[in-house]
């Protein structure tokens, strides 16, 4: 922010860096561009709608993890609206079935119990699936969902491939700020677990936590691994990041 007086601000206020958010979403869309993934942004990082217009320029949508998140993302961007619950309300969840495109339920409990009302939508609606690869480089336990005792994803001796008819994707989330390099191993135990499970799906989430636009981020090592699981198994591919700035 060139000739900008901080100090002359009037306090308390949010003040954003418009050239830094700007250069961070280029760079998100260029990856965007190189692989066809899609990237969207996860609210419960940085959720200033008033700036959404402009982020939605750039991403493909939003993520969530309540019903006015949701809700949030859908009006005030627009694009593809994805939600992630460990749980989903029963008073809530008709709400959400109006805002998202895509639902990931936290069991195939969860699949279960909604699965019949989520019928009812047709094709509007793809749900998926998330997965504990019980694998993760990350060294901060409060926010590690493969820590022992987690009960975020299912993992590989409770999965049920006998209940996928109607999932049409797969989520892992395990980073935390992290680089490439932590995302390419992570990515090679969900597949060596999960792998076979996703031909025929029509997409793959990676979740959060990857630190892109920080300087130094290795995006050949990213890009790497987008194209891998694009060619091999023929899916979309999701990330879920926050447009950090520096």
């Amino acid at each position: 922010m060139l000739n900008f007086d901080i100090n002359a601000l009037p306090t308390p206020c949010y003040v954003v860096d418009m050239a830094k958010l700007e250069n961070n979403l280029k760079l998100l869309k260029s990856i965007q561009d190189k692989t066809s993934c899609k990237i969207l942004l996860a609210q419960k990082a940085f959720s200033m709608y008033s700036l959404y217009p402009f982020i939605g320029r750039y991403l493909a949508g939003t993520t969530a993890s309540s019903l006015h998140e949701a809700r949030l993302g859908n009006e005030e961007m627009g694009g593809e609206t994805h939600i992630f619950r460990a749980a989903y309300r029963e008073d809530e969840f008709e709400d959400i079935l109006a805002y998202c495109d895509h639902i990931v339920f936290n069991s195939f409990s969860q699949w279960r119990k909604y699965r019949p009302v989520v019928n009812l939508c047709g094709e509007k609606i793809e749900c998926g699936i998330r997965v504990n690869p019980e694998y993760s480089e990350q060294n901060h336990a409060i926010y590690d969902p493969c820590a022992p005792g987690s009960r975020l994803g299912v993992t590989a001796a409770n999965f049920e491939p006998e209940s996928l008819d109607g999932i049409s994707g797969l989520h892992f989330h395990t980073l935390c700020e992290q680089g490439a390099d932590a995302l390419k191993n992570t990515a090679a135990v969900f597949e060596e677990k999960f792998g076979n499970y996703l031909y025929g799906m029509k997409w793959v989430n990676f979740g959060g936590g990857h630190h892109i636009t920080k300087p130094g981020y290795d995006i050949d090592t990213l890009i790497e691994v987008i194209a891998h699981f694009k060619k091999k198994y023929s899916v979309e591919v999701y990330l879920e990041p926050v447009s950090y700035t520096h």
